[in-house]
């Protein structure tokens, strides 16, 4: 599916950092589909990931941005809340980009674009679908995203406030939350077709299994490993079948029924 844009405050790109930027293109290419370009990724021509060598400013591993059309302004929303900065604004391909820190630690990219929003195209196997983030204090991160950013912590049922969705104030999902092992962080995820393929794939390409295939209550999900470390995960989303049903008649003319289980 095309993508033209994103809302303030929500997701629009993944970048990957790596200390041998050459094989990890190489890696992702022959696991997702991708067309290694540059520093970027692209998925049949559009733009679907970022790729750049690990330093000491952007240490290695897959970072989440956010869209904002204000990068100082929600700098200074990020360290009202009790967040800090990182880096200082600076000048990127299409717009201009910070790294800053929630409270625990876990670190996200705020991207304000000028001529390139982001992800040019999602909904599909290959695509970066919800990121998560990963803490042992559900509480004081619903606090701080709130204030910063306007998100909604939405629990999952059962999850005993531990696991759920963030939703912007419209009520969209955007984000997960999980229980972390340690620590606090944000872990990508990407789509595909078919979860158990990939993982198999993910090993045979020198990746690693951090937790297997499981069910949840939208499609099939794992836990990797990139061959340097870098975790991520997949998720294939299930597949409903949907009947479309027509009939005519008198009174009403057409009728559209859509039914499905």
């Amino acid at each position: 599916m095309r993508i033209r844009g994103f809302a303030p405050g929500t997701p629009c790109w993944v970048e990957l950092a790596s200390a041998d930027p050459a094989r990890a293109a190489e890696f992702y290419a022959r696991l997702f589909g991708w067309e290694p370009a540059g520093d970027r990724f692209k998925l049949n021509g559009r733009a679907v990931a970022g790729l750049t060598r690990a330093g000491a400013d952007r240490p290695a591993g897959w970072l989440t941005y956010l869209t904002e059309h204000n990068l100082e302004a929600s700098i200074i929303r990020v360290t009202e809340a009790g967040g800090r900065m990182c880096t200082e604004p600076a000048e990127g391909r299409g717009g201009r980009a910070a790294l800053i820190a929630d409270p625990a630690g876990a670190v996200l990219g705020i991207w304000e674009p000028r001529d390139f929003t982001g992800a040019q195209v999602g909904g599909e196997p290959g695509t970066m679908t919800f990121p998560e983030l990963l803490t042992d204090d559900a509480v004081a991160a619903a606090n701080f995203y709130g204030q910063a950013f306007g998100w909604l912590l939405r629990d999952e049922y059962g999850s005993d406030g531990t696991r759920g969705e963030w939703i912007t104030t419209a009520h969209d999902a955007m984000a997960g939350l999980a229980p972390s092992r340690g620590g606090s962080w944000w872990r990508a995820a990407f789509q595909v077709a078919d979860c158990t393929e990939t993982l198999e794939d993910c090993r045979a390409y020198g990746g690693t299994v951090v937790t297997g295939v499981s069910e949840t209550g939208f499609g099939t999900y794992a836990e990797l490993l990139d061959p340097w470390g870098a975790p991520f995960s997949i998720a294939a989303p299930a597949q409903i079948p949907i009947e479309l049903t027509m009939q005519i008649s008198p009174t009403a003319g057409m009728e559209l029924t859509f039914g499905g289980y």
